[in-house]
């Protein structure tokens, strides 16, 4: 079955392509297929599309390693643009940020989204690991999912998440005076987890910690 016979391919023969991660739901970039680049997209599950400036067929990732997962594919009501989801490893952008689309329009001009960068110096990019579990958890408040330990943090409200705080404070003081290592470390992600959650009730994002920090360096 052709399945690019319903994709209206413009008159290069190309069809634009929004990629959105399937889980936080964040635009990750904007690109172009041809038929070819569908079809191996379609049969290999990894993103595939034509570069223009390049003029030929390129994998997401080829050298970098940044490559995409495809989670789904989807058409406009027009049938001439795609969107896919996709389960990004490492950045998205060229630029090593986790979105091309990592400035924004504040009134004044353009700034820089200061939670976008990946970082490649630990595994997967240790920073977009917190990142990337902020925006999970940001998009279970948005959109939640039935059975989810995080929905029901939200569901119960603040006196609750306040709460766990409290008790994944007591397991990192315990697990430290044990002199535990690895169980320090699995107490301090429990705390961090539920710290996120704290935040995000609270409307505190990564990048007002991110800025409070920078300035305490700068001040020190």
């Amino acid at each position: 079955m052709d399945l690019t016979g319903e994709i209206k391919f413009d008159e290069k023969g190309l069809v634009p392509v929004v990629v959105q991660d399937w889980e936080s739901r964040e635009v990750l970039m904007v690109a172009y297929m041809n038929k070819e680049a569908f079809e191996l997209t379609v049969k290999t599950g990894l993103a595939h599309y034509w570069s223009r400036s390049r003029n030929k067929l390129w994998k997401k990732g080829e050298t970098s390693g940044n490559i995409q997962l495809v989670k789904s594919i989807s058409i406009d009501c027009d049938n001439d643009t795609l969107l896919l989801t996709v389960e990004q490893k490492g950045a998205a952008c060229h630029t090593g940020n986790y979105s091309c689309f990592y400035r924004c329009f504040d009134g004044k001009g353009i700034t820089e989204k200061k939670d976008n960068k990946v970082d490649s110096s630990g595994p997967s990019g240790s920073h977009e690991i917190l990142n990337k579990l902020y925006r999970i958890i940001e998009d279970r408040r948005a959109n939640p999912k039935e059975g989810s330990y995080t929905n029901y943090l939200f569901e119960k409200g603040t006196d609750k998440i306040l709460k766990k705080v409290g008790e994944e404070t007591s397991e990192v003081i315990i697990a430290a005076k044990n002199n535990a290592k690895g169980e320090i470390v699995y107490e301090i992600s429990d705390l961090v987890y539920h710290l996120f959650v704290l935040m995000v009730e609270k409307g505190v994002t990564l990048e007002d910690i991110y800025t409070e920090l920078a300035s305490r360096h700068k001040e020190g």
